[in-house]
């Protein structure tokens, strides 16, 4: 692909000894693959995996697969992510010692949220937030599917985040940006950049770090990021925030085989990966404490949400393990199981923000009936013991993934369709036919798989 000239002077600038190197990958080399593993759901790296060095749940493919036919991927068992990503793993592994309430401010599609699950203390409180509505409902699917029950969803800006202060114990932020480092994947980064742009996002960054800035403990982790390579979005960000708010610079340890690039032309400690030199795409990433020296405040809520506790079923207050670690609430029809644990910050969250998914969606009520929700059937904490269910084939796998009507053995009522003891969701049992409960707006739209179906965890 051709780059502007303006741009290939600003690599020379910045890498004046290799930028030919980092010039020749973006425009010629193929981008790597890579996903990575959910741990929660007990799932471990393929044998013999190219791992990724940074992330112990993290490995490369040899190829791209086609991830849409491959039941697995539909079940939640891994996330397709950018190898250069899945540092936030290796980053909250050696900082975060202890559970914590965790803000990944921009959030969507969801892979450093899935990937700050499974590296934090186990129970912590995951929010994921996201601005733009429709990129919102994809983080929400890719959190629900990842299955933890400890997590939050919300639509929010960053100034109204700002309002809860001191709430985070860490807070990610990985900023809109001008996309430098996505160039080698996306022909668009190419076309859209310019000089104005740079200036624009950074201009932006330092609005978006103003107005959430608040929201975090004094002591608290803040980790900054983008997907671009040039210095005013990154090193004089990470300046910006040392300079205005006192913020340090925290170390990562990191292996000199990595060859990881550290910061340009400062001090601090930050993180540059760089694809002529790393297997992965274009990532900055830095790691900055907020100073003790001022007063804590807590955050009370101003409002009280219309929630009315219910008299549930013994079965349906079984659906979860254990079922003494939820308190169930019911806003309208939809039936949501609350961690006890974070009961009262989720309550407050749901009262101050905007939310859109919160702990286990358990059901919805249709008068006497309690219909179990997708979120339900991936989740961790599904108690498997309470329902029936089916284990189908790869064939009738896709079939069902594409909402059709499936044939099965097994007893009336809502049954929990499986591949490969991994659940894929619920089909309700009639006798005479099954109906097909898989939501519209998963489903594969394609009728045709491929001849080779694809098999990313190996059977």
């Amino acid at each position: 692909m051709e780059l502007q000239d303006n741009f290939l002077r600003q690599l020379q600038a910045l890498l004046p000894d290799e930028w030919q190197q980092l010039h020749e990958v973006i425009s010629a080399a193929e981008p790597s693959v890579s996903v990575r593993v959910n741990a929660g759901k007990g799932v471990k790296l393929p044998l013999g995996a190219d791992r990724v060095p940074w992330c112990d749940t993290g490995f490369y493919c040899s190829e791209r697969p086609l991830f849409t036919f491959d039941p697995d991927f539909h079940a939640g068992r891994y996330y397709v992510q950018d190898a250069s990503s899945m540092f936030i793993h290796r980053v909250l592994r050696q900082l975060v010692d202890t559970p914590v309430r965790y803000l990944d401010l921009c959030a969507a599609p969801g892979g450093k949220t899935t990937a700050a699950i499974d590296a934090l203390p186990s129970r912590s409180l995951v929010v994921a937030n996201e601005i733009v509505p429709s990129r919102a409902r994809v983080l929400c699917d890719n959190v629900a599917k990842w299955g933890c029950p400890h997590t939050l969803v919300m639509n929010n800006t960053p100034a109204d985040v700002g309002r809860l202060t001191h709430f985070f114990d860490v807070i990610a932020a990985d900023v809109p940006c001008s996309g430098e480092g996505m160039m080698r994947k996306d022909e668009e980064a190419v076309a859209q950049w310019t000089p104005a742009l740079v200036q624009e996002c950074a201009t932006r960054q330092r609005t978006i770090i103003a107005d959430v800035w608040s929201a975090l403990k004094p002591g608290g982790l803040f980790i900054y990021s983008t997907c671009t390579y040039n210095r005013e979005e990154n090193e004089k960000m990470v300046e910006f925030i040392i300079g205005e708010y006192g913020a340090e610079s925290v170390p990562v340890e990191i292996a000199p085989e990595w060859n990881i690039l550290s910061a340009i032309d400062t001090t601090f400690h930050a993180y540059r990966f760089m694809p002529h030199r790393t297997r992965g795409e274009g990532l900055f990433m830095a790691v900055l404490r907020k100073p003790l020296d001022q007063s804590l405040r807590n955050v009370k809520s101003k409002r009280a949400r219309q929630e009315r506790s219910v008299t549930l079923p013994r079965e349906v207050a079984a659906w979860l393990k254990p079922a003494e670690d939820y308190r169930l609430a019911l806003t309208n029809d939809a039936l949501v199981a609350l961690p006890l644990r974070w009961e009262k910050e989720m309550a407050m969250l749901r009262d101050e923000m905007n939310v859109w998914q919160s702990g286990v969606a358990l059901a919805t009520v249709k008068g006497k009936n309690y219909v179990p929700t997708q979120a339900l059937a991936l989740s961790t904490a599904l108690n498997c013991e309470q329902f029936p269910y089916c284990e189908v084939d790869e064939a009738t796998a896709l079939a069902y993934l594409r909402g059709e009507a499936i044939v099965m053995d097994a007893p009336r009522g809502y049954v929990l369709v499986t591949h490969r003891q991994a659940p894929l969701g619920w089909a309700n049992n009639l006798g005479n036919r099954a109906n097909n409960l898989y939501p519209k707006s998963l489903r594969i739209l394609s009728t045709h798989a491929p001849s080779t179906l694809p098999h990313v965890l190996k059977p």
